[in-house]
């Protein structure tokens, strides 16, 4: 797969992806930030190192409406100026996403933007309700997950709304650190033989 939209997502053991009540202020919730701990390494040369700087070489990225708004709008960049499709239900006349980002209704027209704007590079997805939804519609194809040993015991979880029949996934890397284990996953699609 030459230009996979690929969700990066930090998750703890019980499937938490942010702390409770996560807010502006707070956006990682109660704790929450204890599921980046593992970004103390992203300078090195370690696994930690390599999936940071992969997440940094794609070439879009597919935002959820909430978590574009709880990062501030990443003031219109999220990295070295990719365009950022932010999926949301509706767009309220006047408001203009700042610098890169642009808004977008429709989840197939969000991942076929994003994949023509990163051209050869991956998109980055960002974001539960982003994931969710590319999943539901078919347009995910691989997770990294990034699972970090801790129980935060309540929060948001990443996958609470999937509905429908179970979607099969194959491991396809694993990259083990100190603080957290990398796992890459492809998604595979339902008329794949088993």
């Amino acid at each position: 797969m030459s230009n996979p939209i690929r969700l990066y997502m930090s998750m703890s053991l019980d499937g938490y992806i942010a702390g409770p009540d996560d807010r502006p202020g707070q956006e990682m919730g109660r704790n929450g930030g204890r599921l980046f701990n593992w970004l103390d390494d992203r300078e090195s040369g370690g696994p930690s190192g390599q999936v940071y700087r992969e997440a940094l070489a794609t070439g879009a990225v597919i935002s959820g409406r909430r978590t574009f708004e709880l990062a501030g709008r990443w003031q219109g960049d999220h990295h070295d100026g990719v365009p950022i499709f932010v999926l949301t239900h509706q767009v309220d006349d006047g408001d203009v996403p700042p610098g890169h980002a642009r808004f977008v209704t429709d989840v197939e027209d969000c991942a076929r933007k994003a994949r023509a704007a990163a051209g050869d590079r991956p998109v980055l997805v960002h974001g539960a309700g982003a994931a969710q939804a590319l999943l539901r519609a078919g347009q995910l194809d691989e997770l990294e997950i990034t699972l970090v040993q801790v129980l935060l015991g309540d929060g948001r979880r990443l996958f609470d709304h999937l509905g429908g029949a179970p979607v099969e996934l194959e491991l396809v890397r694993l990259l083990e650190n100190r603080d957290a284990t990398h796992l890459r996953y492809r998604v595979r699609r339902p008329d794949e033989a088993a």
